[in-house]
């Protein structure tokens, strides 16, 4: 990421950001909570992307340089934590779960005014205690390393419908599937029809923060069938497409 930003604190603070619309590579000295109360986040790294729907809050430690990206319009929170507070010991950007309590601690902390009374003390060690219980969510879609993986898995970001099988995908980049299999693994930590379903989840959420109908979305990511991607949906995020845009 070219022109990387050095903000030595990460900020605390709630923003607006319209549809498309960003927060350039940078990196902060202390760690960071970014929460999409509205619409749906993008965080881009080297090391790939995650997305975030409201029911889930993005960590970024320290360090990591990352970028933001609004899909729909976007309530942002940011809640910056000095170094020495890491209630899961997260290394990597990682996705966590967001339940109703965390929810309204991060929305009320990001709020003015942002003093250090002792009533806002409170506030952040139940937001701390909070984390500490949070699961963490496989979100991630990591970047790959090898030419033709990078290749076949720029074809699938490209149009997430394609359905065709890894032998099929691997002529067009001059790979087996057999080496394809064991590059997914090895690189990419998970297999290859893992691996679409977590990119064709990741287009899906982007979709819906458009507004886009269920079916249209279904179709656009490469389910057969709207009651397809809805089961998968729902398994992934635990509850329906319809209710996650409500």
């Amino acid at each position: 990421m070219p022109e990387v930003r050095h903000s030595p604190v990460a900020p605390t603070r709630a923003l607006w950001l319209t549809p498309g619309s960003g927060i350039d590579a940078h990196r902060h000295d202390d760690h960071q909570i970014v929460y999409a109360a509205r619409g749906v986040l993008a965080v881009s790294t080297d090391a790939g992307a995650w997305v975030a729907p409201a029911t889930r809050a993005i960590w970024i430690p320290a360090g990591a340089v990352h970028a933001h990206q609004a899909h729909g319009r976007l309530e942002l929170h940011l809640v910056g934590l000095p170094t020495t507070e890491n209630p899961l010991g997260l290394a990597r950007p990682t996705v966590l779960t967001v339940g109703p309590l965390l929810r309204e601690l991060i929305l009320a902390y990001t709020r003015r005014p942002h003093d250090d009374s002792p009533a806002r003390e409170r506030l952040r060690a139940v937001l701390l205690d909070e984390l500490r219980a949070s699961p963490q969510q496989p979100l991630h879609l990591p970047a790959p390393r090898d030419t033709r993986l990078a290749a076949l898995c720029a074809a699938l970001h490209a149009d997430p419908a394609d359905n065709r099988t890894l032998a099929a995908l691997g002529r067009q980049v001059g790979a087996s599937d057999r080496t394809l299999s064991r590059l997914f693994a090895a690189d990419l930590g998970m297999s290859f029809p893992q691996w679409r379903t977590q990119l064709r989840l990741h287009h899906a959420l982007l979709l819906l923060a458009d507004d886009l109908p269920v079916t249209t979305v279904a179709r656009s990511c490469g389910w057969a069938s709207a009651s397809a991607f809805i089961d998968a949906f729902r398994r992934a995020f635990g509850h329906t497409p319809g209710a996650h845009r409500r």
